[in-house]
């Protein structure tokens, strides 16, 4: 992202935390593990960006925190995938995956916030 921009902008933190994880599952061995893994890592990890996508346009606040919920099961079951790549090791720059532990953590906090938030929102809607 850029210096200049100072709006926080989730859709291109989730874009660029799908490039780290693709560049991340070119990484993995060419092995039936590493193929395996790098497969399920891949749709984990680029799926939050695209379920992001359809909740910026939800039919209704129900529908939003659906597609949301969607995006945090997605990071979760990313960073399970992470943990078994760095566990086994998968790569050998441990840094590296360090890193994409780091954003995948901070990401899930900020839709487990987001969540809470759209459900009050929608208790309050209704009193």
């Amino acid at each position: 992202m850029s210096e200049v921009k100072t709006k926080y902008d989730l859709e291109e933190r989730l874009i660029e935390f799908s490039l780290l994880i693709i560049g991340l599952g070119e990484k993995l061995p060419n092995t039936r593990t590493g193929n395996h893994i790098a497969g399920q890592l891949i749709r984990s990890g680029t799926s939050p960006a695209f379920n992001y996508g359809e909740a910026q346009v939800a039919e209704s606040r129900d529908d939003f925190i659906h597609k949301m919920k969607i995006c945090l099961k997605e990071l979760k079951e990313t960073q399970v995938a992470l943990q078994i790549i760095k566990r086994k090791p998968l790569i050998q720059d441990i840094s590296k995956i360090d890193k994409v532990i780091g954003e995948c953590k901070e990401l899930i906090s900020i839709f487990i916030k987001s969540i809470e938030t759209a459900r009050k929102n929608k208790l309050s809607k209704r009193n």
